[in-house]
């Protein structure tokens, strides 16, 4: 197939034709040209002369370098793919330095000199001793015999040169590869070392580095991405949230919340959470905090403790969330905006971050997840008694006199749209009658003129 705006196409005809036609075509033909069979005709040396007449076969290495290009943009391993191409390249160059070697001790005479290919019997042995000559020469290694003969020092002398310029381009492709590794980790994982720079300048370490250092060893351990939405900022909308629904929805199912609301709810919803992770022994949220977000755990233990901060009350792993009471308005809640528990992280909690504005867009558009949220809101502030219900009757019945008069005012509104309308119409019909009467007049005194 090929590509056509953008989408493979695996039409077989369309396929053919556009081979036909493009500049590749006569190319590959001429590469697969049987031209060994030249050799068959009289005078011209049969051996010798095989691998010249092959040599049309080289007219495919472009198509060999994209088919590389394309299997390295495709592959999940790309720097992988990388080192077992320079290793190709190492052992196809070592390969044809020692076919000229080989080549240049045919025509100086095999085993005239100790520099020559010696005049083995078996053609591997002939081959595997050329291979293994340019692999000392092409490696600088040096442990070759002395050349004798002009063209033995030139070859020599040749080989050096090139094995240089092979030493620097190797050398420089896996620098380059372990450049693409560090920068690829540091675009998912936070580099320690500025922090560590940080407390070192001002004279602050111990423990806080040591927790530092650990914390960053977690997040390359268990693949943890803090910045993941600065790597998909770049896709579009729908792209994105398709994206973070593969990667987020499967454990967001998971909370007992969500089991029941909608996907276009989840998707939503996914879209605004903002992954975060806590080390041993740091506290969530504290007692009469201001809430400004709700946490979802995706992974780990995190602990409801006392204000001793020692004693737990409770312990909440994954698929629970907390948070929600402090964002959403609660009636009768006595505790307001402020955080009604202290959360402490019992050992590396993962856990779902949600802003109390991105909370509300995704209520607003989908109230049957709101009314179940404070539904749950509610039964959790009854079991810690801090549900005041004369307050929520009160607040209810406000809302409902609110309602009542917001309906009073919405009757009285159609009533004056109702009058004014008729009024309008009154006021057109009298123009229009005005209008006429004016006409009449004008008539009549044309014909008075007249007369």
């Amino acid at each position: 197939g090929f590509l056509e705006d953008g989408i493979l196409v695996r039409d077989v005809r369309r396929t053919r034709r556009r081979y036909l036609g493009s500049w590749t075509f006569p190319w590959d033909v001429m590469a697969v040209l049987p031209t060994e069979l030249l050799c068959l005709l009289p005078g011209v040396p049969r051996v010798p002369g095989v691998p010249a007449a092959r040599a049309n076969r080289c007219l495919r290495v472009p198509r060999l370098l994209e088919a590389f290009d394309r299997c390295e943009t495709r592959t999940g391993r790309p720097n992988v793919f990388r080192m077992a191409k320079l290793m190709l390249y190492l052992l196809l160059g070592i390969h044809w330095h020692g076919c000229l070697y080989f080549a240049l001790s045919a025509r100086l005479g095999l085993g005239v000199d100790p520099w020559v290919c010696p005049s083995f019997t078996r053609l591997l042995r002939r081959y595997l001793h050329s291979f293994y000559f340019s692999t000392l020469v092409l490696a600088t290694v040096g442990d070759t015999p002395a050349p004798q003969r002009e063209e033995e020092f030139l070859f020599l002398t040749a080989g050096f040169l090139l094995a240089v310029l092979g030493f620097a381009t190797i050398t420089g492709s896996i620098s380059t590869v372990i450049v693409n590794l560090s920068s690829a980790a540091t675009a998912f994982y936070p580099d320690a070392g500025p922090v560590r720079r940080y407390l070192r300048a001002w004279g602050v370490g111990g423990r806080l580095a040591g927790r530092v250092a650990r914390w960053h060893q977690h997040l390359r351990a268990q693949r943890k991405l803090p910045a993941e939405w600065e790597v998909l900022q770049h896709l579009p909308q729908g792209l994105r949230a398709e994206v973070a629904a593969g990667v987020h929805l499967a454990a967001l199912r998971r909370v007992g919340l969500f089991r029941s609301w909608e996907h276009g709810v989840l998707r939503q919803l996914v879209l605004r959470l903002r992954p975060q992770v806590f080390c041993p022994g740091e506290f969530v949220c504290r007692r009469g905090d201001v809430g400004r977000e709700m946490y979802f755990i995706r992974e780990g233990r995190l602990a409801v403790v006392a204000e001793d901060g020692v004693t737990q009350l409770a312990v909440l792993g994954e698929g629970l969330y907390f948070g929600e009471i402090s964002l959403i308005n609660i009636k009768g809640n006595m505790a307001g905006n402020r955080r009604t528990a202290n959360i402490l992280s019992i050992g590396y909690s993962d856990l779902f971050c949600l802003g109390k504005e991105d909370l509300a867009e995704v209520l607003a558009e989908f109230p049957c997840a709101r009314a179940a949220m404070e539904a749950k809101g509610r039964e959790l502030l009854l079991r810690m008694g801090q549900l005041d219900t004369r307050a929520e009757a009160a607040a209810l019945a406000a809302e409902a006199k609110a309602e009542q008069r917001l309906q009073g005012l919405e009757v009285a509104l159609e009533g004056l749209q109702t009058r004014a309308a008729r009024l309008l119409a009154q006021l057109e019909a009298g123009a229009l009658r005005m209008a006429l009467r004016v006409r009449r007049l004008e008539g009549r005194l044309q014909l008075r003129g007249r007369a």
